[in-house]
């Protein structure tokens, strides 16, 4: 979320970022003000439709609209064989997915129709690639693409673009410290490049 944020600032756009953690979102929103940007941060649950709700019609009051929309949350994903997983576990991931992009992007579209313009991000998507032990996480991706198309092919007539960015991994979220990362980076890279392109 902060590399999307500080990219849209950067371009000179007017950010919005929310999440559950104030002390994070005040310490990205610093960093843009302190470049030039301009950043607005709220405590919000993107799993909770009415605060969803309330927060975009507060942005759509302070600014008259809303041009993109990005949702990049914790899936709370638990990377084990499918074997190992209980149910719940398996689930939680496509759950959290689903739930806060549909709440999201609905909240989004409904001001962006009225206007016949805007752009849906979602991260993450279906795609062939995929490794053993990830549990429901790739499933909550190819998942995510499904809703995806749903969206598109019912708001793209009326200029509303929605766009899943792919990517094999973010290398920034390993931790330092992990005695894998050297390896998952390889393989993040590795996929990327197999992939041809970010962006379907």
């Amino acid at each position: 979320m902060q590399l999307v944020a500080r990219a849209f600032a950067r371009e000179g756009a007017r950010v919005y970022l929310v999440g559950r953690t104030e002390e994070k979102l005040d310490d990205v929103a610093d960093e843009i003000r302190s470049k030039g940007g301009t950043a607005e941060t709220s405590v919000v649950d993107a799993l909770d439709e009415g605060a969803v709700d309330q927060f975009v019609a507060e942005v759509v009051r302070q600014a008259g609209y809303v041009d993109i929309s990005f949702n990049l949350i914790s899936y709370e994903d638990i990377q084990k064989p499918l074997l190992a997983l209980g149910v719940e576990e398996f689930i939680q991931p496509i759950m959290n997915a689903m739930r806060s992009q549909f709440l999201t992007s609905k909240a989004a579209i409904r001001y962006m129709a009225k206007r016949g313009t805007g752009v849906i991000l979602h991260f993450g998507g279906g795609g062939p690639q995929t490794s053993p032990g990830l549990g429901g996480f790739k499933v909550a991706l190819d998942a995510i693409e499904g809703l995806r198309r749903q969206w598109a092919i019912e708001f793209g007539k009326q200029g509303i673009w929605v766009v899943t960015l792919k990517t094999g991994g973010v290398i920034e979220t390993i931790p330092m410290d992990s005695p894998e990362r050297d390896e998952i980076m390889a393989s993040i890279q590795d996929v990327n490049i197999s992939c041809g392109a970010i962006v379907d």
